[in-house]
């Protein structure tokens, strides 16, 4: 089974730290939705505090001219609101390929942002032409 994905809990050092966390308190790893609302939340409150505000337009605004990269991706925040970041093709791992519990995917190979969400040229957002 292939498939692609935002994120995998067994990414990287600070994926799994975050995934480690979250399974203290769950119990089980966090999927892709869970570390991107996570992310996007935390996202969110270091705006409202870096800009003193929760104006909506502020805050937005804010978040269009920072980076974004943490635990979960590293990209920008386009006009048109998408947060476009780096994407990944993985497989589902045969249970012999299995090393620990919850090692359920391997990453074949990451795909880049650029390749992966729609373009400028190709937009139909008003915000972005």
């Amino acid at each position: 089974l292939l498939h692609t994905t935002s994120w995998y809990w067994d990414m990287n050092d600070e994926s799994r730290k975050f995934a480690n966390k979250f399974f203290a308190k769950t119990k089980r790893m966090p999927t892709d939705v869970q570390a991107a609302d996570h992310s996007a939340v935390m996202n969110y409150l270091k705006a409202v505090e870096a800009v003193k505000t929760t104006n909506a337009d502020k805050v937005m605004a804010h978040l269009k001219s920072t980076p974004i990269n943490d635990f979960y991706g590293k990209g920008v925040i386009r006009p048109d609101g998408t947060f476009a970041h780096d994407m990944y093709l993985v497989e589902a791992k045969k249970p012999s390929e299995s090393t620990k519990p919850w090692d359920y995917l391997k990453v074949l190979t990451k795909l880049p942002a650029d390749t992966v969400w729609t373009t400028k040229a190709e937009t139909k957002c008003a915000l972005w032409k």
